[in-house]
């Protein structure tokens, strides 16, 4: 285990060190300007948006995850943030290219930023991926991308706390606590 946790860590911090801090900063600006938020993934990508999901509704944000059942309509006052490693995954793609026709803005996450996804953004959030032979061992599929959007997002959420005037306090009120 300790092989695979050190190259994991190694990597997720490599992965990290692609992401544009001006792409941050739109980022939580589109946040702040959104209407709604809409959180798109699939597989452990969708998981790790999920996870963002639940932080930015404890931030109270209106935040729907794409695909549920009682998820409404995309209008151009919204922002949809869509998580695809390789960014080519069809139904990110299509998903992309609808919400850019109704008008709202699109956010990619990625380790493709010349992806189809990549290309139906308005911004893109590059989280690299490690690309060595070690990776099938240790890390295998998107390990190291899942884990770095995850804690991209996570590391995001303390700026958004302060843009949104949020306190560890708030956000427990928000926090869901089912019994």
């Amino acid at each position: 285990m300790q092989d695979s946790l050190e190259y994991i860590l190694r990597n997720v911090r490599e992965a990290l060190a692609n992401v544009d801090p001006s792409a941050v900063e739109q980022t939580i600006q589109a946040f702040m300007d959104a209407k709604k938020i809409f959180i798109y993934g699939v597989g452990r990508s969708g998981l790790i948006g999920q996870a963002f999901a639940v932080r930015l509704v404890q931030m109270g944000f209106d935040v729907h995850f794409v695909g549920d059942m009682t998820t409404p309509f995309v209008d151009e006052c919204d922002l949809v943030v869509i998580v695809s490693n390789t960014g080519e995954t069809m139904s990110a793609v299509q998903t992309a290219n609808i919400v850019r026709r109704v008008g709202a803005r699109v956010i990619a996450v990625t380790s493709s930023p010349n992806s189809k996804l990549g290309h139906a953004s308005n911004i893109i959030l590059e989280v690299g991926q490690s690309k060595d032979e070690q990776k099938k061992k240790l890390a295998p599929l998107g390990t190291i991308f899942e884990d770095a959007a995850l804690i991209m997002f996570d590391s995001m959420v303390p700026l958004i706390m302060e843009r949104t005037e949020q306190n560890e306090a708030s956000l427990r009120r928000r926090h869901a606590i089912w019994v």
